[in-house]
């Protein structure tokens, strides 16, 4: 198998633990902010609203991790921080409709968990620009060995 191939099913690897892993997180999030939303509207905290909307937030994440890892990978030190904040926008605008501060807190907890598992299965795709020449040129002498 390839390198590329190699790194392009570890990267599916991990990102479909993260998916999984953070699938379990919303639930307990939601289940937990289901009990204290006493009397809201219990916005978003329904396996079928926020089950496709992790999935949905993983994907969109992984396209924006990619698009801008390519070009400017430190940027992403700002970028991810300010899109996760740019999510709560809607969530705090709940309040306004009669959401419970528990529904909005739990739905801003559950971007930030779907963020936390697009960083961590993403992270090993960036490549250090000062070891990137050294380890490729490793990685084609052991491909040339064998």
């Amino acid at each position: 198998m390839t390198t590329t191939a190699t790194r392009t099913s570890a990267t599916a690897l991990r990102l479909g633990v993260a998916v999984v892993a953070a699938a379990a997180v919303n639930a307990v999030i939601a289940l937990t902010a289901s009990s204290l939303d006493d009397g809201g509207i219990g916005v978003g905290l329904n396996a079928a609203s926020y089950l496709p909307a992790t999935v949905l937030g993983l994907l969109l994440g992984t396209a924006g991790w990619f698009l801008i890892a390519r070009r400017a990978p430190k940027a992403l030190r700002v970028v991810v921080p300010a899109v996760l904040v740019l999510t709560w926008i809607p969530d705090l605008l709940l309040l306004t409709a009669g959401a419970t501060a528990a529904n909005v807190v739990g739905l801003m907890l559950m971007h930030l968990v779907v963020t936390t598992a697009a960083v961590l299965a993403l992270r090993p795709t960036l490549r250090d620009p000062a070891t990137a020449p050294a380890a490729e040129g490793v990685q084609q002498v052991r491909a040339h060995r064998g």
